[in-house]
Parts: C-alpha cells; sequence; structure tokens
C-alpha cells in the first residue's frame, strides 16, 4: 500500500477547495485563518464581508450562478449570523457550504463566552449538519456535506470544526491526499435519472385527455436547464407556460405561451390563465403557497401532472396529482417523445396568448411614463432595454421581486434572473458574489432603499475587492409595498403613520461616493438609460440611485371570486 504524507486540515480543507474548482470563499474574520492563507497561495480568492449573513447570501448568489456550492466561514460567535443567512438558501434551494468553528468539548456545557449551541440553529436551514470534532474526520464529512447539498433537492450543509476559529481541525492530521474528488465535482443537476415508462405514460395520457392544460416551471426546471425541453413541451400540447419567481425567464417572457410568473406575486393575467386550467403540469416547482397564491390558483382539487426528482414534493399540495420521479430535463424530454405527434385544440393558448397582449397593452402608459417622481414601470423598461444578452438581474423581495418579474422581460437564453426566497436585504450580497462566479458577465441587481440599508457596508466590499455590479436603488423613502395598506390601517386615528414605514430621504449616490464608488443620481426618467449604459461600461460597482414615487403600486395578482 503507497504511504500517503500526512497534511494539516487546514492544507488538506484548502488544497481540495482549490482541486475541485472552487474559485471564491466568503467569510468574516475570525476563523479558518491557516486554510484562508493556503487558499490565497492556490489562487482561491478570499471575500472578506461585513456581516456572516452578508457572506452566506454572496455564497448563495455564487452557487446560483455555478451550480456548484457556494462556501462560506464564521467563527463561532458569528454561527447564529450565518444560520440566518442561510434561510434564503434553504428556501431558494441552493447548495451552500457553511463551516463555522465551535469551542472545545472541554468548554461546553459551562457558560463558555460567546457559545450557544449550534445544531438547533442550523437546524431549520440545512439538509445536512455535522460535528467535525478531529482532522480525520474531514475528508469524509466534507464529501457527505458536498453530496447532501447537492442531491436531491440542493440545499445548505453545515460543518461544525472543532476550535472557536477551527484551529483544532486546522492543526490536526489528515492521512489523506487533497485530489480531485467525484463527489466535490458536481454541478448542477448532479444526476439525471429518468421517470420510470409507465409514469411517463400515464402522464402522457392524462395530458392527451385534456383540452385546457398550463405549465407551471420551477425552480428544479431552472437548476435542471430544462426550459427548451419546456417550450418544446408547450408547443407540443399547446399549454402556455407560467412560472414561479425563481425560474422566470427559464423560457423568453416574450414567447407568445409565456404567460408570467404565477401566485401571490403575478402579474394578473397569469393567475387567470393557470385557473382555467382543466389540467396544471408542474415542473420542478414545489407548489407552495406563493406560486399557487396560498393554493387558490389552481384551485385545489385540479388534475394535476407533477415532474420532480424530489419524491417527497409530488403531491404534497394537490390531492389530484399523477407524479412522475426523475429530472425535470430527462423526463420532459422522455414525456415529449410518449407524447408523439398529437393534433391538438389550440384555442385555450390562443385565448391565452390574447389575454398577456392586451395585459401588456394596458401597461404601456406605465411603462413609457415620464412621470416624476419616477414610475417604477419606467424603470422596468430601461432595464429590459440596458440588460446584456447574457446579463445576470439580481432582485430582492417584496416589491423589488414584483415588479422585476412582471415588467422586465428575459430572452430565455443567456439571461439570468436571481431573486431572493423571502430575505429582505438579500439582492446586494447575493449580486457580489453572482459576479464572483461570473466575473464575465454584467450583473444589474435591484434593490429597494429599505433592503439596501441591511448590507450598505457591503459597498466597502465591492470597491475593496473590485467587484463590478451596477446597484439599481428604487429609492422611494420607505417600505413601499406595505405604505397604502399601513395608512388604511392608522385611518383616522392619531399618531404619524410615516413613522411605521417611511424613512430617508437618502440619496445613495452620496453614499457611494464616500465609499470611494461612482453613485449616478437620477430623478428623470430621460436619464435611467444614459445612467445605465454608463454604468454597465463601468468595471467597478456603480450605485444608479433612482428617486421613485412610493405611492406606485406593482401589478396586484388576479384571484377567482369569492375565494
Amino acid at each position: 500500500m503507497t504511504q500517503i504524507e500526512p497534511v494539516t486540515g487546514a492544507e488538506f480543507l484548502a488544497r481540495s477547495l482549490a482541486a475541485n474548482g472552487t474559485s471564491h470563499v466568503f467569510f468574516i474574520d475570525a476563523v479558518l485563518r491557516r486554510t484562508l492563507i493556503e487558499l490565497g497561495t492556490l489562487g482561491v480568492q478570499r471575500i472578506l464581508g461585513h456581516s456572516e449573513k452578508a457572506v452566506a447570501y454572496m455564497a448563495d448568489g455564487y452557487a446560483r450562478i455555478t451550480g456548484k456550492p457556494g462556501v462560506c466561514f464564521a467563527q463561532s460567535v458569528g454561527a447564529a449570523n450565518l444560520a440566518s443567512g442561510l434561510q434564503d438558501a434553504y428556501l431558494g434551494r441552493t447548495p451552500v457550504i457553511a463551516m463555522t468553528g465551535h469551542k472545545q468539548p472541554s468548554m461546553q456545557h459551562r457558560n463558555a463566552y460567546q457559545e450557544l449551541p449550534h445544531t438547533p440553529m442550523f437546524a431549520p436551514v440545512t439538509k445536512f449538519s455535522a460535528r467535525v470534532d478531529q482532522a480525520a474526520d474531514l475528508p469524509r464529512l466534507m464529501r457527505q456535506a458536498w453530496r447532501e447539498a447537492m442531491t436531491g433537492t440542493p440545499r445548505p450543509a453545515h460543518l461544525d470544526l472543532n476550535g472557536l476559529m477551527g484551529e483544532v481541525i486546522e492543526t490536526g492530521l489528515v492521512h489523506e491526499a487533497p485530489v480531485a474528488d467525484p463527489a466535490f465535482q458536481l454541478t448542477l443537476p448532479p444526476h439525471r435519472p429518468v421517470a420510470d415508462a409507465r409514469e411517463i405514460e400515464r402522464a402522457a395520457e392524462r395530458i392527451l385527455a385534456a383540452k385546457k392544460v398550463v405549465i407551471v416551471a420551477g425552480e428544479g426546471a431552472t437548476a435542471s436547464d430544462a426550459g427548451k425541453e419546456l417550450l418544446a413541451l408547450a408547443e407540443l400540447i399547446a399549454a402556455p407556460i407560467a412560472t414561479s419567481l425563481g425560474a422566470r425567464g427559464i423560457v423568453p417572457t416574450r414567447h407568445r405561451l409565456a404567460v408570467g410568473c404565477a401566485g401571490n406575486y403575478a402579474a394578473p393575467p397569469t393567475n387567470r390563465i393557470v385557473h382555467e386550467a382543466e389540467l396544471v403540469v408542474f415542473v420542478g416547482c414545489e407548489t407552495g403557497d406563493q406560486v399557487t397564491h396560498t393554493w387558490r390558483v389552481p384551485a385545489i382539487d385540479t388534475q394535476c401532472v407533477q415532474i420532480d426528482l424530489d419524491p417527497t414534493d409530488i403531491g404534497r399540495s394537490y390531492p389530484n396529482t399523477l407524479g412522475v420521479m426523475g429530472d425535470p430535463k430527462a423526463t420532459l424530454a422522455a414525456l415529449i417523445t410518449a407524447l408523439g405527434k398529437p393534433s391538438r385544440d389550440t384555442a385555450f393558448a390562443n385565448r391565452a396568448e390574447g389575454i398577456m397582449r392586451a395585459w401588456r397593452q394596458s401597461r404601456a402608459a406605465a411603462l413609457a411614463s415620464n412621470a416624476s417622481p419616477i414610475w417604477p414601470d419606467r424603470l422596468c423598461t430601461e432595464i429590459t432595454a440596458a440588460l446584456p444578452a447574457d446579463g445576470i438581474l439580481v432582485a430582492d423581495t417584496g416589491y423589488s421581486s414584483i415588479w422585476s418579474s412582471s415588467l422586465i422581460e428575459l430572452n430565455g437564453e443567456g439571461q439570468t434572473y436571481l431573486r431572493a426566497a423571502g430575505s429582505l436585504g438579500w439582492s446586494f450580497p447575493a449580486a457580489l458574489g453572482a459576479k464572483c462566479a461570473a466575473p464575465e458577465r454584467k450583473v444589474i441587481c435591484w434593490s429597494g432603499d429599505g433592503a439596501l440599508y441591511y448590507h450598505l457596508a457591503e459597498l466597502e466590499t465591492a470597491r475593496r475587492r473590485g467587484i463590478a455590479v451596477v446597484l439599481v436603488v428604487n429609492n422611494n423613502s420607505g417600505f413601499g409595498q406595505g405604505w397604502p395598506n399601513i395608512q388604511r390601517q392608522q385611518g383616522n386615528k392619531p399618531g404619524d403613520v410615516a413613522e411605521l414605514v417611511r424613512f430617508g430621504p437618502t440619496n445613495f449616490a452620496d453614499v457611494a461616493r464616500v465609499f470611494g464608488l461612482r453613485g449616478i443620481r437620477v430623478e428623470e426618467p430621460s436619464q435611467i438609460g444614459p445612467a445605465l449604459r454608463d454604468a454597465l461600461a463601468s468595471d467597478e460597482t456603480v450605485v444608479v440611485d433612482v428617486a421613485t414615487d412610493i405611492n406606485c403600486r406593482a401589478p396586484e395578482p388576479w384571484l377567482p371570486e369569492g375565494v
């Protein structure tokens, strides 16, 4: 047997990450310092952020673009903050590997300074969480963490390393060579199992028996890169395609069969079309409350076909579901073959196309508005025009998601749309991570001012590390989504309702300059396009601060009467 020269845990960890294609790690000091030094010698970029939550979001954005795990580190006292940052990756089905330090076993259960039990904090936001007590365990548990994060439904994994800064693991010895390992070279999707032929045949029969079929694609379809197959199926069976927010742009949004995002962040026509369907084909879609408007669109008794790699998601919410367990891309290809060349009635698809055309016409005036303060509709128009053919658009949650997913058009090919799965403030750090993953692509981040305040300090990270994104601030000096609702709730009761959701005004172009970055203030609609083009031409982060009207309302989702 060949004798393996032992290496330290720090050397093993760093060399393994580098050998297997990790280009960036995201961290808060003080943790894994020996590993980080070793990573630097190997050419891996080490991105120091200003909060644990922000570096988790950076790792999330990196992973969504690369299809490989994003890696983030924090010491023991930062573990709770890092765990909270994994919530969005968990909800968004993103593979992230989080590593924390913990004080040694002899210090546990003795009121150790800054130490809390880590297992309960990471349990809700990871698929796999394990303590690494000795360096010899590191190779085995790293492989397991990678597999857990990448297979089935992708989600974060966590390794809790012995030592406040992981130093016990770093200085221990590993008797295994840090080489390129198949477990670490997985990219989404790591496996493409095709559903059982009988399931595919039953799905084909159910589809052919229905005249009004709608496809609803989710994050699983995006991870599977199933856009071409979705379009081929839709055209074969004359079915409109709706998506979840996480699958926005998987097909060209201007395609005649594309009807937008469904659910409670939907444009009005999308829900109408989905609700009219006799049969809904869910593809890589978890059928949660957001994409179904709390399980009302489609109606709960609607006939469904659900294609998903994770069998535990099949039929979770809709009882009349025929399950097809397999990789969306591969299974759709098999389903298309099974369907043959059917003769289909196109009346429903034509109706859906007409509804979408009429809705776009109804929004045309707002999309071209010259009003000041600026309407976000016009901002959407200008971003559609400015986003490069291979550009990445990153949007925050709330109104940022609704505006961008409803009114910004995407080509369904080279462009990528990333959105927060629910964490306000996610978009700017995630955009930095996305840019690290794809330095050759242009990144536009849509953030409200309320969201940007969460991680404003990462402007310094962008400047220091030369990470170039275009940060567009929809600056309405408040939380716009809730403003009219809270005004109604206030009614004529005494007190200043503005204290609850209004802040600023702040000129973020000035703030950018304080951080040593360029800032462009936009107060007139005609200035938006030139500002975006100027910013996209830059090789540094540029803040485009757009003064918008807080009283503008994003498109409201449609619901059937009496529901």
